[in-house]
This record gives structure tokens, sequence and C-alpha cells, in this order.
């Protein structure tokens, strides 16, 4: 593909064409108003106003066409597709120039190493939901200098989660350096920024279970449609950001709550929306049942006879009617046009204090003064009705949210075919055993673990009306898929664990364990711990210090009478710091790397003595920590940018 990054470069107003390009577009000759770009007022602040609008309109136009359009096709005639970000000091509406794109791309950085741009990426999934792409991707875990190779897939995984519950399928890491050397390590950096995804990371030879996981998350959320009820009408003209109401959100990341939404550019809603079922939809099955209008008094005469068609087309519409158009173009009959419409919509121009249904054809509006502008400090500008007023007025005509949790549970929905496809994960760093209802009914609920591939049925649910409810129990910031399907795929036994296994202690692996360290990285060979401890607290060098693997063995004995079968049998590795990889008896169990911190050791367990291996990868910043105490020339680490002191604290490591 090619790229356009985030734009970053500020605004664009005037080139040589550009005079006959506005009367060619606008219907006017711009240079009577040319004075108004210098901050001066020509005939009256309306029409200046005006002006300026049909100006940004147009350069919105151009930039699209010349810019985006133009890059698009050169590179059709080469095979490539495009992707975009289309954000950060952009001329154009961002949701208006991310709609050129193939794949639409936004941006998100680490939590609590850089910027907030939850922004972008719901304006990306919307571009795609509303056009039809079936690729949402991000920029993904962004950082600045603070994060300093602190990140690793354990760490990440809460946000990442909330990236795929935004709608996100596709994660590009930003960043992977190249490291041309095989004798240098950590090597090459992107200066401060970024997460840092290298070859040369000390948890590398582990990360594949962690891609695996993102693999099979973003294959699942690429099936079928976007399942969400609020479509956000964005409003028109340029530049424009699109910011839902802060109350759609909540929690510390600002997740969706149980009526999720989408905001819809105009030309969109114009060029590609229709009418099914009392539904509004749009190419590639996206469908909401509720169209909502900005809290502006302006509209273009098209985009309103748009609005007009869809509600007479069977369509609920919530907000009030604009007052006029915001374009100098055909003006002022352009505003009697409008007020001709609105009233034809909404059957008056008084907004009702309390909220009033108009029918219009097949359709409805819904208006009053509960959805005029609120103050709301965490927009700027508010430009939507309070969340919660548009919530009331859903449930009042019986619609239901699409997901309820009594925990703090984070979700997406997608439906595809007849399955119907819901991603859940918990947002705590808690265990949490909690009650979730999911709008759907008639279908048996499985349960699709991401990080093993494992699926099996959930036998305990119960069917209340609009929804069907089910104990879920989810370790810390552990994720599911439920999946509803018509019959059951699941394991024949499933139906004996129950939603919610349960899971009994049965001995101790006490140690003493044989500790190698790697002499290459520092590492003092093989020591003996009679306990586990941090390394960090230990008072050799080689091992306070130490950054990359450290493998652990010991042998524990196990009685037929204490592991009887047909119970599975873990081996839980309490706390990790940060990565491991587990053997028994010289089978590989695969990586741990999140929680439940546990592996299945049933099939490889044998009677009497049982030889378990552990490789434990932690992370860079202690031996950068030490070798800055180091001359140069006996470090055993090198990079391009270190940011540690000798004093600087140690990080947590090992079992």
């Amino acid at each position: 593909m090619l790229h356009i990054d985030s734009w970053e470069m500020g605004s664009q107003n005037w080139t040589g064409g550009f005079e006959k390009e506005f009367r060619t577009r606008r219907g006017y000759d711009p240079l009577p108003y040319l004075p108004v770009m210098t901050g001066r007022i020509v005939e009256s602040l309306e029409v200046s106003e005006r002006f300026l609008w049909d100006l940004r309109l147009t350069a919105q136009e151009l930039v699209l066409e010349n810019h985006a359009e133009h890059l698009k096709a050169l590179g059709r005639e080469h095979g490539f597709g495009l992707s975009i970000e289309p954000y950060d000091m952009n001329p154009t509406s961002d949701m208006a120039l991310g709609g050129v794109a193939d794949v639409p791309m936004c941006e998100f950085w680490s939590h609590g190493f850089g910027f907030d741009s939850t922004f972008s990426c719901i304006e990306s999934t919307s571009i795609a939901h509303t056009l039809g792409r079936p690729i949402v991707a991000a920029e993904a875990f962004t950082a600045g200098s603070d994060e300093a190779w602190q990140l690793y897939p354990g760490a990440m995984k809460n946000q990442g989660d909330w990236a795929f519950a935004t709608g996100i399928n596709r994660l590009v890491f930003h960043r992977y350096a190249h490291q041309p050397w095989l004798n240098r390590r950590p090597g090459m950096t992107m200066g401060p920024y970024g997460v840092h995804w290298d070859r040369t990371q000390t948890w590398w030879p582990m990360v594949s279970a962690y891609h695996e996981y993102v693999a099979r998350c973003q294959f699942m959320l690429r099936q079928g449609a976007p399942v969400a009820d609020i479509c956000y009408l964005v409003p028109e003209g340029a530049p424009h950001v699109f910011r839902p109401p802060a109350g759609a959100l909540e929690g510390e990341l600002r997740d969706r709550r149980g009526y999720n939404f989408d905001g819809c550019a105009p030309q969109t809603l114009i060029n590609h929306a229709t009418v099914q079922d009392g539904k509004i939809v749009f190419p590639g099955g996206a469908a909401y049942g509720w169209l909502v209008l900005p809290t502006v008094d302006t509209m273009t005469p098209a985009l309103l006879r748009k609005i007009e068609n869809l509600v007479e087309s069977g369509a609920s519409v919530i907000g009030n009617p604009p007052r006029k158009s915001p374009s100098l173009s055909g003006y002022p009959q352009c505003d009697g046009d409008v007020r001709e419409l609105a009233l034809e919509i909404w059957g008056s121009s008084d907004v009702p204090e309390e909220p009033a249904i108009h029918s219009v054809g097949a359709g409805r509006v819904i208006w009053g003064e509960d959805f005029k502008l609120t103050a709301d400090p965490e927009t700027f500008p508010p430009l939507y009705p309070d969340y919660e007023a548009t919530a009331e007025v859903l449930h009042a005509v019986g619609v239901s949210p699409d997901f309820e949790s009594d925990g703090p549970i984070r979700y997406t929905h997608r439906r595809a075919g007849e399955d119907e496809i819901y991603f859940v994960a918990n947002r705590s760093g808690e265990t949490v055993n909690t009650r979730c209802t999911f709008r759907v009914t008639g279908r048996i609920p499985q349960s699709w673990n991401p990080v093993t591939g494992a699926i099996r049925d959930l036998p305990d649910f119960s069917e209340e009306g609009w929804g069907t409810t089910l104990p879920i129990c989810f370790a810390p910031y552990q994720s599911f898929f439920i999946v509803f399907r018509d019959n059951s795929a699941g394991p024949e036994d499933a139906a004996l664990l129950g939603n919610c296994p349960s899971v009994t202690p049965v001995a101790n692996v006490e140690g003493p364990w044989h500790v190698a360290f790697d002499p290459k990285l520092g590492g003092p060979g093989q020591v003996q711990f009679d306990m586990l401890e941090d390394w960090s607290t230990r008072s050799e060098p080689g091992i306070k210090h130490y950054s990359g693997t450290a493998t652990y063995q010991t042998t524990f004995n196990c009685a037929d009478a204490d592991y009887a079968l047909p119970r599975s049998v873990y081996v839980d590795l309490g706390v990790v710091h940060s990565m491991a990889q587990v053997r028994l008896n010289g089978n590989d169990l695969g990586v741990v790397w999140c929680a439940p911190w546990r592996v299945e050791i049933t099939r490889h367990l044998k009677p009497g003595a049982n030889a378990l291996e552990i490789d434990v990868a932690n992370l860079w910043p202690n031996r950068l920590i030490g070798d800055s105490a180091l001359p140069e020339d006996e470090r055993l680490s090198w990079t391009t940018w270190n940011p540690y002191k000798p004093d600087s604290p140690l990080l947590a490591s090992g079992l």
C-alpha cells in the first residue's frame, strides 16, 4: 500500500488556480470578499462568515481531489491500495479525507506514555463502518521518552483490547527499527519515540504467542459487519474533527457504552445511505436504528433533502431542525429552502419543551429542548445532545442496550450471517466474576479464547426477554469472544465444566530452583535460588543488572492419587516479569504472557519425578542502568538512545 501519515501541516487556502475553482464550485466571484481573509468584514458579519465557510469547503474539495484522490489513482496504476491517517491540523474534515482511503488509519499512544488521540480511533472506525471498508488500521502503541523499553505484551494487553473493542482490526506497531548488527543490543532506536518492537528485544523469542493472539482477534473482528445503534451525523464544513458526546464513553481509556455508535460524514450519508427495515444502512452491512443530528443551526439544502428522504423511507432521527444554510452560494434563497424543508420534516419551527415525535412518511423525528446544545467540559465544542438523553429515547421506544454487565467489561459486536460475535474484555487488573447480558436470543453461546484458540460451550445461560444472560469469569485483563450460534461446536464434556470452571490448588512446587543466567549477557551462569525472588533485589551485579532470558529448573513428584484424571492439571506461574516459556519433561507447553499465568500440563504429567523448566525474559532497563555506571568499553549493551542513569530504579524481574 501507499500511506499518507497524519497531516501535521496546518491549513491550505490558496493556489494559482484557486480563484477559478472557487467560482466554478461555489457559483460566485471570491475576489470582492478576499479582505475577509485578513480579518475584515465585507457587507456584514453574516456574509463574511458564509464566505469563509465556502472558502474552507473549496480548499477541502481541492485537497481531496488533487492530493488524496490523485495519489490513490497513481497507486492504482501499479497495484497499490491507499491508507490514510486523516487527522492532526488537517484543513479538511477528518472524516472526508479518511473516506478516500482503502484503509482508514488512526493512532493511539501507549497509555501513560504520550498523547491522547482516542478521537482518531473513533473517526477511522466510523469511516470504515459507514463506507464498508473491512480493515481499520492503527498506528499502535506510539510512545514518548518515558516508555524506554518498559512495555511488553502483557503490559499492553489492556489497551490493545480497548483498541479491538473500538473497532480497530489491524495493529501497525510504532515502531520496528532496522537492526543492522548481530552483536549490538538493544541497538537502533527512533530516538525516544515508539514502543521498541524490535528483534533485539529481550522477550522477542517469545513474542509469537502474543502475535497469534493479535492475529486471532483481528481475524474475528473482520467477520461480517459491525453492530451499533447510533449514527452521529458530522456537521458540514471544514476543518472538522468528529467527537461524540463524552457521555457515550466511559472508563479511563473511554470505552463504548451499551448503545454503540459511529459517526458519518455528510457526503457519505448523501451518497450511500439507504433505509431497510427501519434502519439506515451503508455499504458493507453497517446499519443504525437512529440518526442523531449535530446541535448546529445550519445545514445545506442538499443534506436536508437527504434526511427528509431517509425519514420518509422509515428512518428515525433525533435532533432539532436547522434554521439556515451555512453557505453564501444561492444566498438568501438557500435559507428559505432550509426553512421550508425543515417545516416539512419537523412540522413546526417551535422547539417543544418535552421530547416530541413527529411522523413523516414511514419514519419519525424526535426533538425537543433535551436535544439542544449542552455544556460538556470534555468536548470542544460540544456538538451533540447528551448521550443520556439519546439513550432515554431508545429505552422509551423499547430498544435495549446491546450489552450490559455488572462488572468492568468492555465489548464490541459484529454479525456474520446468522452468528452473533461479541468481543468482551476485563478492563481491570483484578479477577472479575460477572453476569453479562447480550442482545441475542435463540442462539447457543460459546467461549472462543483468543489466547489459546480453545472453543467451548457455555451451558449456564438464560434468556430473559430481549437478551441472553450468562455468568463469565475473567482473569485480570482477560478477554474472550462470545459467539452465539444455532448449534454447539464445543468439546463433548464442556457441559461438565460450566461457564466458570473451579480451580483447586493441589500442591506447591517449592524448589530449590537452579537458575541459569547467560554469561554472554553478563550473567553468572547457573546459581541456586532456595526460594523464588526478584532478580533486582539480589546483590550480585550479574543478576540485579541482568537483562535477557534465564532458565529455571526443578523437579517435583506426582502421585497418581493427587493428580487423578480426567481432571485438567495446570502449573500456575504466580508473578512473572515479564514473559515465560514452560517445558515439562522435555515437552514444550508454550509461552505464558498474560493472565491467567498458567499452562495445562495434564498430558505430559507422569507418576514420580517430573522435570519442570521455565524460561523467563525480563526487560532492558536493568542492563542499561548497570551499564550506565561502567566505562563504555566494558558495557554489554549498545544503543543509540539511553535515558537511564546509574541511580535509576531497577525493574522487578523473574519469577
